[in-house]
């Protein structure tokens, strides 16, 4: 059994004013300038929390080969640019013309990438494989479970499975999941019978985590449901709604044996169940002046974390923003710390400069002038490092990473970690590694929305989330959709779920 893997993952924020190039998925991916599959892929994931590192052992588990030929990545962030694009996808799909013929194959996607051309990215890579392989070769794509998935996705993949957890601890599982689906699948066991729908709903990232109410139980029923005999798999995917296109929100599947009545029924029981939690998908902000009082008031109480979601790097954002730094400096706040801060440039002053050293910086709040102006002053050098790192935390443990030349600066009392490279502040080593223990600390500010949670949570003693501006601040009324689909809850009140399904359906 011969297996075909590989994808381009990239979660597109359309509010970003930093287009997205193939330099940008050339240095995320590690896999060289040609962006190299086969061994490198097997070298950089096997054994690792990664989709990747699911195929790898779930092919060994199903005795099939697997030959993966391209893994793109690129950090979240704007458009990206057709040429880059059609770059990777043309490179994918000579190599993949070039092992023909396989059995099947797996598209590791995202399902939030939006290009120059296409709204919906991951539709048009699963098309252009699909000509390449033909309409019977079986297809099994995994997603994000912030994918926007369209009708034309669910139509031209054989079967769909999306990440269950957020933060996303279970790539590994859902890989090998995947693997499994698809040898049943070319074995003759299984005859995939899946059911999409799409509701007519948008929600924001704090409250689509799955360790809070009410997704905790959501993903408990949708566990339950994977249970029940005939049925085969379900995904909800929650959607990205930084993208400003037609099918960006909540949609789900149901997988069956080949039975379409029972999707069918299924898919809307999901559906509907989910419709029913929407008022309680709202999240609720705290300002950083609020967040110090509070810390304040209860001394004794351990670390407290401030999530600025608005500036988190995982869904677009700058990572540079400056409110909540300029605010504790303000207030002369003690026992702070911020991770990670992007500024390539302070980064390269401080090791210029040398640990000991005191500078005057500029010190982030130049992407753009919506995330706070850049901090003016002096900084004590702390510590440096190189910023290479590895994943020990639940998400991508195992997978190794880079922040590039990193610098512990001490400004106004606030300890900072500044980065050379964008990154998501998602598990400890990110700060240990800058000589930053977080349990030490009163007040933690991550450049995160949810995903620090699988790592840091259990370090906190409470947990916030942050009132900041920011192109990722979950807060509808901040954005100007001019592609979404209408009406849409919560952005239209008048919604009816009954009138949307005759609508969708």
């Amino acid at each position: 059994m011969r297996i075909a893997s590989g994808g381009v993952q990239h979660e597109t924020n359309t509010y970003s004013l930093t287009p997205t190039t193939l330099a940008d998925f050339v240095r995320d991916s590690d896999c060289g300038p040609e962006l190299s599959g086969g061994e490198m892929i097997f070298d950089r994931f096997r054994g690792t929390g990664s989709i990747h590192g699911g195929y790898i052992a779930g092919a060994e588990a199903a005795s099939a080969e697997l030959l993966p030929l391209l893994s793109a990545r690129a950090q979240p962030s704007g458009v990206v640019e057709q040429q880059s694009f059609e770059t990777m996808l043309n490179r994918f799909l000579e190599r993949l013309n070039r092992v023909l013929p396989v059995d099947g194959v797996l598209l590791d996607l995202h399902g939030a990438m939006v290009t120059e051309k296409y709204e919906d990215a991951e539709g048009a890579f699963i098309e252009a494989v699909r000509n390449v392989v033909g309409a019977n070769l079986p297809i099994v794509v995994t997603l994000d479970l912030h994918a926007n998935i369209t009708a034309k996705i669910a139509e031209l993949a054989d079967v769909i499975i999306g990440f269950d957890t957020y933060p996303h601890v279970d790539m590994h599982e859902r890989g090998a999941e995947a693997v499994k689906v698809l040898a049943q699948i070319i074995r003759g066991d299984l005859t995939p019978t899946q059911e999409y729908r799409q509701l007519p709903l948008v929600t924001m990232p704090p409250m689509q985590c799955t360790l809070r109410e009410p997704m905790q139980s959501l993903m408990q029923r949708v566990h339950r449901l994977e249970e029940e005999p005939g049925i085969v798999t379900a995904t909800v995917s929650m959607g990205f709604p930084f993208a400003d296109i037609q099918d960006a929100g909540v949609s789900i599947l149901v997988t069956t044996n080949n039975d379409r009545e029972l999707a069918n029924r299924k898919a809307n029981e999901l559906a509907g169940g989910l419709w029913d939690l929407r008022d309680d998908l709202q999240p609720e902000l705290t300002s950083i002046q609020d967040v110090m009082r509070f810390v304040d008031a209860h001394p004794d109480d351990g670390l407290t974390i401030f999530a600025d979601g608005s500036d988190n790097p995982g869904g677009g954002a700058p990572c540079d923003g400056t409110v909540a730094l300029q605010a504790m400096i303000n207030t002369g706040f003690e026992g702070g710390a911020i991770g990670v801060l992007f500024d390539p440039e302070t980064a390269e002053q401080a090791h210029h400069a040398g640990v000991g050293s005191t500078i005057a910086v500029q010190l982030g709040g130049k992407t753009d002038d919506r995330h706070g102006a850049s901090v003016i002053g002096d900084a004590y050098v702390k510590a440096l490092c190189d910023g290479n790192f590895v994943h020990r935390g639940p998400m991508l443990q195992g997978v190794a990473d880079h922040l590039g030349p990193t610098a512990t600066l001490i400004i106004g009392g606030v300890e900072v970690v500044v980065s050379s490279h964008r990154r998501q502040c998602l598990d400890v080593e990110m700060l240990r590694i800058a000589g930053i223990e977080p349990v030490h600390r009163r007040l933690l500010v991550v450049k995160s929305a949810v995903h620090f949670r699988a790592d840091f949570g259990p370090l906190a003693a409470h947990i916030f989330d942050a009132d900041t501006p920011g192109i990722h601040r979950p807060d509808f009324s901040l954005f100007d959709y001019r592609h979404l689909r209408r009406p849409i809850y919560p952005l239209d009140s008048e919604v009816q779920w009954e009138a949307a399904k005759g609508q969708n359906y």
